[in-house]
């Protein structure tokens, strides 16, 4: 097999395409153990940043960034350094279309520029969470149409992202990495490479076992949220304290795992994964029950907080539209920046509909902005006026002591239970 060394310019051992919450973490674990590393992003911005020392992602702040730069990672926006990669991972993002159904918009992009600059011998592998079957039956086409044919003349894998933002004790290195090749010196290929800087490498099957792990992972949570969302809603009815009842739950040794209620499902994966299984399940003809039932509770639950809020405020008598609501963490998860499909959103926009005046606070979140109304930020929590408190993100900073004096909380996450004046989800 030819070289990749191109032109007479320096072989890249990895090009990662895409630079977000998975891309930058993966470019910082391998840089870290000395490969040379670029990362590939579209946006001449993101890559001006980077290159310029400034992060935009929790997980990396900019003294982790200067490190990296110190180690010899730089970012291009130029697809030909491709051509002198030993190896490609794909980290483009796979959102859900209008429709509801996956869009690998961004992933058959980020093939086809692969594509263009493929070199005999090298390894591609897609981390890009998708429906089974997709590195074979998408990528691996698009790859192949320079001549060159996947399991022969280049390698090509699949490897599921398992990246949790603001994660204190597992990160790229420690979390075992699963990758499935599409023949068994594909597979070889990507074990070989992540077992540089990832300190266990597990073997799938092929490259659709390691697609549907993803899967399997996210839709084992989202169908045990709905779960525990359900039974919020009767728990209350019943006058049972459910975060009580888990906490008993979960001193039993084995057979149970703790999930907890809150005001919808966020972040880049739960909300969206899990739809990527049902589509190809409906692509045979059978309905997945379990998850569509899931997406149905899970979407009801800001709903559901803006009903208990309203009949909060009739409490004390006041209307919904004509009181105004503090929500306290536009996160999806606590003590981070990120707002990806965040269930803040929704709740927001159900209570500015209503006729409700809505402002926030975050730490992390300096402006925010739902349906293009831009919402109004509280700097001094302490000094907030505001008929009632809605705790949708339980950031670290959010003790009782620290919540408005005399003012109502409903806390959606259980996080100040038992204090005066607060009632939980």
């Amino acid at each position: 097999m030819a070289s990749n060394e191109h032109a007479g310019e320096k072989p890249i051992d990895l090009v990662i395409v895409g630079q977000g919450y998975v891309g930058l973490p993966l470019a910082q674990a391998a840089v870290a153990k000395g490969l040379t590393v670029v990362g590939l992003d579209r946006s001449q911005r993101v890559v001006d940043a980077l290159n310029g020392g400034s992060s935009h992602i929790d997980d990396i702040d900019d003294h982790a960034l200067a490190a990296m730069l110190g180690q010899g990672y730089t970012a291009s926006t130029d697809p030909s350094v491709q051509a002198r990669a030993k190896a490609v991972v794909i980290c483009v993002p796979t959102p859900l279309s209008e429709a509801g159904g996956p869009d690998l918009g961004a992933v058959t992009a980020a093939a086809r520029s692969v594509g263009d600059h493929l070199m005999p011998g090298t390894l591609v592998v897609l981390e890009s969470t998708t429906y089974p079957g997709t590195t074979e039956e998408v990528v691996a086409p698009i790859l192949e149409k320079n001549g060159l044919k996947a399991g022969e003349d280049f390698h090509l894998a699949f490897s599921p992202e398992r990246v949790d933002p603001g994660n204190p004790v597992y990160g790229i290195v420690n979390t075992p990495k699963v990758v499935g090749g599409l023949t068994p010196a594909c597979t070889a290929a990507a074990a070989g490479l992540y077992g540089r800087f990832v300190d266990t490498v597990v073997e799938a099957r092929g490259t659709r076992e390691a697609e549907m792990a993803k899967l399997l992972e996210n839709t084992y949570r989202h169908v045990n949220i709905a779960l525990v969302n359900e039974m919020a809603v009767f728990c209350r009815e019943l006058g049972v304290d459910l975060w009580d009842a888990i906490g008993l739950a979960k001193t039993k040794p084995f057979g149970y795992q703790a999930f907890y209620p809150g005001p919808g499902v966020g972040g880049h994966c739960i909300p969206i994964d899990p739809n990527y299984l049902s589509y190809k399940v409906r692509t045979l003809g059978y309905p997945f029950r379990f998850v569509e039932l899931a997406q149905e509770i899970n979407n009801r639950m800001p709903e559901y907080v803006v009903g208990r809020a309203m009949s909060r405020l009739n409490e004390n008598g006041l209307a919904l539209s004509r009181a105004r609501v503090l929500l306290l963490g536009v996160t999806y998860k606590p003590d981070i920046a990120d707002q990806r499909e965040s269930p803040a959103e929704p709740v927001a926009k159900k209570l500015i509909d209503a006729g409700a005046e809505v402002a926030y606070h975050d730490p992390h979140v300096t402006s925010w902005t739902v349906a293009g109304h831009e919402v109004e930020r509280v700097g001094d929590l302490g000094d907030a006026k505001a008929d009632l408190v809605v705790l949708l993100t339980d950031h670290g900073e959010y003790t009782a002591a620290a919540m408005p004096s005399g003012v109502a909380v409903l806390d959606t996450r259980g996080a100040l239970r038992g204090a005066e004046g607060v009632e939980t989800l």
